[in-house]
């Protein structure tokens, strides 16, 4: 997501209370395909952990809709999430195409299937999160508004760091495919940006939405 379009994201209540309830609904995917991903008896608590706090993130975030329009966005309908169609699809498609060149280069079937696109999936999902919750900080910052994602920041590091540890405990040589589903994600994150530049666009009227 550009710089540009995020300003005018937080700069309008509208399309705030929107991006963060998007922001939410994405956070509470991740964390119910995570619970989808658990063998029925071998979980540690690495997992257990992770999701847990995507869950909480889901909460976190719709909690902060408060800050900017209390009652907003209640649920997750498709009226109030930004580029709607594009965010439903985001992690399915990803988990799919995932599931496939996992079974295809890896030849996995069952829960390592499931467990290898798991860390495979919330890898490149956690790179995106590095890159977009400062820079949506940043955005925070300069406008002066209430909302803080601080402390999901951290967090998401440190989800960072365990999914590439899990990796190389499952395969060393993890990132020769790892490259190919961060690309995967790459062209779905591109996608979804460009809907939501649209939508931003229509709506503010601002033709520097392209700028980075």
């Amino acid at each position: 997501m550009n710089n540009t379009t995020l300003r005018e994201i937080v700069s309008s209540p509208e399309l705030h209370v929107k991006w963060i309830n998007t922001l939410s609904f994405l956070e509470n995917c991740g964390a119910k395909k995570i619970m989808r991903a658990y063998h029925p008896l071998n979980v540690n608590e690495v997992i257990l952990k992770h999701a847990a706090e995507e869950a909480r993130h889901a909460y976190f975030m719709k909690r902060q809709i408060a800050k900017v329009d209390r009652g907003a966005c209640e649920t997750y309908s498709l009226k109030s999430l930004l580029a709607p169609i594009e965010t439903l699809h985001y992690l399915q498609q990803l988990d799919v195409e995932t599931s496939r060149i996992v079974k295809e280069e890896m030849g996995l079937s069952a829960y390592d299937l499931r467990y290898l696109s798991y860390l495979l999936v919330t890898y490149a999902i956690e790179l995106r999160a590095d890159e977009l919750y400062p820079k949506y900080q940043t955005a925070l910052e300069k406008s002066g508004s209430p909302v803080s994602v601080i402390a999901i920041i951290k967090e998401e590091e440190n989800h960072l760091l365990e999914m590439q540890k899990m990796l190389q405990e499952f395969d060393p040589n993890w990132k020769v495919l790892a490259e190919k589903i961060v690309a995967i994600e790459t062209d779905l994150n591109d996608r979804w940006c460009q809907k939501i530049q649209e939508q931003v666009q229509q709506l503010t009227g601002n033709p520097e939405l392209s700028v980075n």
